[in-house]
């Protein structure tokens, strides 16, 4: 499968590290260019690219960028994606550490995703949020296994979710429908399914159980 990756920080170096292992063509890119990105290149044969460029052709596209950086993304980011295209959200809103307040999610409500959404002009799969970057190489497991996380992922559009399902399934953790992206809000920092590493009985639980009150240190 080809996939783009807009953003080289934890998530996205080691889902570059783990994709392309795995034997997909990933493109990935970040801010400051390709030529910063050529460590990462030579080590997981992955092509470094400009961000304009992360998505053409591919049929999975992760953003993993600041939530505060989506909005100096490049326009017609997608306009060369594949065809029906999954893009998968990693985002956070930290307003107090690094984002600064955002009017759309603070004034009307909306979730990190969706203001993401509208922004990228295209329905977004929420996924990856809450997990530790280093257990995307250290705790894949087979399925089955007892000691198998799972992941929630939220998102509106069906076929795009079987897809993002799909390839974490392939990495190695169970998955959780989380609802839609309206609803992704109980996944979003500080709730109970944030950071947990558990099976899929407990995120769901989890979820379950997330408050739609956002916590004071997430307000800005």
């Amino acid at each position: 499968m080809k996939i783009g990756i807009i953003g080289a920080g934890n998530i996205g170096g080691n889902l570059t590290r783990r994709l392309t292992a795995l034997g997909h063509d990933v493109s990935v890119a970040n801010s400051r260019g390709p030529e910063t990105l050529k460590a990462l290149a030579e080590e997981t044969g992955a092509t470094a690219v400009r961000a304009e460029e992360a998505a053409r052709g591919a049929q999975v596209v992760v953003v993993t960028v600041p939530l505060k950086a989506v909005p100096g993304l490049p326009a017609g980011l997608l306009s060369e994606a594949a065809e029906g295209v999954a893009v998968i959200d990693t985002g956070n809103y930290y307003p107090r550490e690094r984002d600064g307040r955002i009017a759309g999610i603070e004034d009307e409500g909306l979730t990190e995703s969706r203001w993401t959404e509208q922004h990228l002009g295209h329905p977004v799969i929420k996924a990856f949020n809450g997990t530790y970057a280093q257990d995307i190489l250290d705790r894949p497991r087979p399925a089955g296994d007892p000691e198998r996380m799972a992941l929630p992922v939220a998102g509106d559009d069906e076929a795009a979710k079987r897809t993002v399902r799909a390839l974490i399934d392939e990495l190695g953790f169970d998955t959780v429908d989380a609802g839609g992206i309206d609803d992704s809000w109980r996944q979003q920092p500080d709730t109970p399914v944030y950071g947990l590493r558990a099976g899929a009985e407990a995120v769901r639980e989890a979820l379950a159980k997330a408050s739609p009150e956002r916590p004071a240190a997430f307000r800005g």
